[in-house]
């Protein structure tokens, strides 16, 4: 979306919607690109929280004194008017250009889910979220979603209606599937992501005009590794206790060691965690992560996908424990960092 910017020289930055904000790391992610952020919707008191607090950190990380963030409107977004957020956020009219992002919760379309799929309390807000996006009509907009929606076949018919009402909405779209680890982040996180731009906007950014039907279309980024996870020879799954030989031309960055050997234990809470009390903290092999529950890292190889909950539970390779909010928290920063 560079050509929108040079479009709208002298009038950037571009505003963005936010929905399903969560902690904000979709909109870290816009801001970065130089997109302006300039509503928020969070539903879930703690998500919303996380992210006043930790946004307002950020701000006064690089401003002193900067801005508390705050989000924008608490409510349910079922409870909200596409017009009242119109009228809110611009009250002098809408810009030549603007986008809506947003990444609807995906429990219901999760492999680890019941599937309940879009008639799940959850799965029912992507079209809720469609819906505002063909209401509002943004220059641009980003749907992200798990894969699960693309890969299970009710699933996939299911976002087929909403590729249908967005195209019949004069959005020209696209989807790819994007998994962390091929970006240079030790975790297999595979996301499907969808985006659109109005019809009589995309020659701006593809040099060439394009029918609602094509897909394929969109400059995709390839990452930093292509395809990491059968690109390297990983390490199988450690039986016999002993320590692992570190394997040859699996690059740092993509092995979970070097996150769990850089702590500064000097920091608060940085060996404060969850007194083990089952067995499999014990039995469980470094590296076996087939479980459903349990699932034991390995040093040499990169994370399954971390869920959040109860129900998954992700042991130190080498220590008989979870992993600490710190070993967590650290990790985060040394990728967000790049």
């Amino acid at each position: 979306m560079n050509n929108y910017g040079r479009k709208n020289k002298g009038k950037l930055p571009i505003q963005v919607l936010s929905f399903f904000t969560g902690g904000g790391f979709l909109d870290i992610g816009f801001s970065q690109a130089g997109f302006k952020v300039v509503w928020t919707n969070e539903n879930n008191k703690i998500f919303a929280g996380m992210y006043e607090y930790g946004m307002s950190a950020l701000a006064r990380s690089f401003e002193k004194g900067g801005i508390f963030q705050k989000i924008s409107d608490r409510r349910s977004i079922e409870d909200i008017s596409s017009v009242s957020i119109v009228k809110t956020v611009f009250p002098e009219g809408r810009p030549e250009l603007f986008g809506i992002i947003g990444g609807p919760p995906c429990p219901d379309f999760a492999n680890g889910g019941k599937h309940r799929g879009h008639e799940g309390d959850h799965g029912r807000l992507s079209k809720t979220y469609v819906n505002y996006i063909c209401t509002i009509q943004p220059s641009f907009f980003v749907f992200e979603n798990v894969h699960g929606l693309l890969r299970t076949e009710k699933h996939r018919a299911y976002l087929e209606t909403l590729e249908k009402q967005l195209e019949e909405t004069n959005y020209c779209i696209d989807w790819t599937v994007l998994n962390s680890l091929d970006f240079g982040l030790a975790q297999d996180r595979e996301r499907v992501f969808l985006i659109g731009i109005k019809k009589n906007l995309v020659k701006l950014t593809t040099g060439k005009d394009l029918e609602t039907s094509e897909r394929k279309w969109f400059p995709w980024p390839s990452g930093k590794y292509r395809d990491a996870k059968k690109s390297f020879g990983w390490p199988n799954i450690n039986t016999n206790g002993k320590v692992p030989v570190k394997p040859e031309g699996i690059p740092d960055e993509l092995m979970v060691f070097h996150l769990l050997t850089n702590i500064p234990y000097d920091l608060p809470n940085a060996k404060e965690g969850f007194k083990p009390y089952s067995r499999k903290f014990e039995t469980v092999c470094e590296g076996d992560t087939s479980g459903k529950s349990f699932k034991r890292l390995h040093r040499y190889r990169y994370s399954p996908t971390a869920c959040y909950g109860n129900n998954e539970v992700h042991l130190h390779p080498w220590e008989r424990r979870r992993l600490t909010v710190r070993n967590s928290s650290f990790n985060c920063k040394i990728q967000n960092d790049r």
